[in-house]
């Protein structure tokens, strides 16, 4: 008799190839929770001038665990929100992440012409992401 993959076993494997690219027209990371290390200066500075505070379209990369805005690696995913706003042809993601020993969350917006075909993977995603 064959062994049988139950439904968590199959959506690992489906997720460990899962891996959404996009570009975002607006990010912003901040320390949460409230509670959590204060952030260095440097961290800061460095946050606000690659991303924060910088205008420019930013590369996004979502895979399993994991979380790349440019050359910035996050990881340890625990919240996930997906949304569109009413009026507004825009989808933006809301995640909890780890940088290092820093917890931070994670506002990324994009306003591409296919905002609705990223909020469906991401949502897709972020549903099966949470029943591991």
């Amino acid at each position: 008799m064959r062994d049988r993959l139950n439904f968590n076993q199959i959506w690992s494997v489906l997720l460990s190839d899962f891996e959404i690219k996009y570009f975002a027209d607006k990010v912003h990371v901040h320390r949460w929770p409230q509670e959590s290390p204060v952030w260095d200066d440097s961290v800061k500075k460095q946050l606000d001038e690659h991303i924060n505070k910088n205008p420019r379209k930013k590369q996004i990369t979502v895979r399993d665990n994991y979380l790349k805005i440019e050359n910035f690696e996050f990881d340890s995913l625990k919240k996930i929100g997906v949304s569109v706003p009413f009026f507004k042809e825009e989808c933006t993601m809301i995640l909890e992440v780890g940088f290092g020993e820093l917890m931070a969350h994670a506002h990324i917006t994009t306003k591409s012409g296919d905002y609705l075909e990223v909020f469906n993977k991401l949502t897709s995603w972020s549903k099966s992401f949470s029943k591991i």
